[in-house]
Parts: structure tokens; sequence; C-alpha cells
């Protein structure tokens, strides 16, 4: 499927209801479509599409070791896709929605490609402070997403950087405008105690840190 127009140039649609409606018929025709969170831009498509994670590898130009995180439209399904975690649960309290990636055990049960976890039986998870991508995911079902940028190149802030970066290899970008963010989240492995940053991005360690402890005592008392 492509969404390129006659110039070859990806359609672009405002972030708005409108653009959104058109944003979930292309995921679920098997499309990848950029969109703005509040980090920064994203591509994805929808988790049953057949080979729809290496088509993001391909538009990345991605080694497919590393695994892909999926965006939730909620905490509550977190539980569809992962195992539960009392670290994770604080935290996810403390900062989703928002700019932090949990990497969780997958549920035995959870279909999940292959590859987007690396071939790893864990996943990553966030819950992001913006309402595209999180109605995107209401609709469709956690959203399989990385960054909107060709590996190696600077991080996407807005959609005229997606255009010119990825250009007609996407089907649909949603223009948000400049995004709020300028870095992207932070991961945190919760699958060991205590709890590990793999990324430090727009959450520093040390709120990681302290909410965890924080917590800590509050299941204490």
């Amino acid at each position: 499927m492509t969404g390129a127009t006659a110039a070859g140039r990806p359609r672009v649609l405002p972030d708005d209801d409108a653009g959104r409606a058109v944003a979930i018929e292309v995921l679920r025709a098997g499309g990848i479509v950029a969109l703005p969170t509040d980090t920064v831009y994203g591509i994805a498509v929808a988790l049953t599409t057949p080979d729809g994670i290496e088509r993001l590898f391909h538009v990345k130009h991605r080694a497919p070791e590393k695994g892909i995180a999926l965006l939730l439209a909620d905490a509550a399904q977190a539980g569809t896709i992962a195992l539960p975690s009392a670290d994770a649960d604080i935290l996810a309290a403390a900062f989703w929605p928002g700019p932090l990636t949990l990497v969780l055990p997958r549920r035995p049960a959870a279909a999940l490609p292959e590859a987007l976890t690396g071939g790893t039986p864990t996943v990553g998870l966030r819950v992001p402070d913006h309402p595209c991508a999180r109605a995107l995911a209401g609709a469709i079902g956690p959203l399989p997403t990385t960054s909107a940028n060709r590996s190696g190149e600077p991080d996407a802030l807005d959609a005229a950087t997606v255009v010119a970066q990825l250009g007609d290899a996407v089907d649909l970008i949603l223009d948000g405008g400049p995004t709020r963010g300028a870095v992207p989240s932070t991961v945190v492995d919760c699958t060991v105690t205590p709890p590990v940053v793999l990324r430090e991005g727009a959450l520093g360690s040390a709120r990681i840190l302290d909410a965890l402890a924080s917590g800590a005592r509050g299941g204490a008392s």
C-alpha cells in the first residue's frame, strides 16, 4: 500500500479527528503512519499487519535485532501484553501518560511477532502524553512504533523532517506541529530488581529512582 501523492511525496493531513480517522483506515489496511507524540515523531503499523515490523525496520534502515516498543491507549492495555510488576506499576502510576518506556516480560499468551521483541521474552510499553497516539492505539490496539527518522539521523520533531528523511516510504503523515519534547522516552528494564535504566531520555535517572523509593515507602506504610 502507498499513500504517496502524484509528486512522489507522502500524504500529509492535520492531526485532528478527521486526520486520525484516515490514519486508522490506513493502519487497518496495513499501511505505515507517521504521527506526533509527546517526545518525537514516530512511525507505526498495526500489530496484526503481516511483516509490518519488518517494514518499519526497512523504512528506517535499522538493524532488525533491536526491538520495537508498543504505544498504548492507557495502562490497562499493558495487562493484555505483559506480565505485571510491582516496580512497573509504581513507575506507570508516576509517569504515564508520559515519556517512559517500561520493559516487561511478555505475556506467554500474547500473540506478538518475534520481530517486535528482537527474539527476547520481553516487550517495551509506553502510554504517551499525546492524544493522537492514544487515540490510534485505542482504535487499533497496541501500536508498534519507532522514531520517524532514518537510523543515525536526527530525531524528527516536526512533520517536515519526517517528509525530508522518509519521503514516500510512509503512507500517511499526521501533522501535529512541532513536538513538545525533543528527546526520546527514557527506557527502564523492569524485568530485574531493582529496575535498570537502559536509556536515559526525557526523564532523568534521579526521577526514576525517587519514584521507586517513594512507591516502596508508600507500600510499606
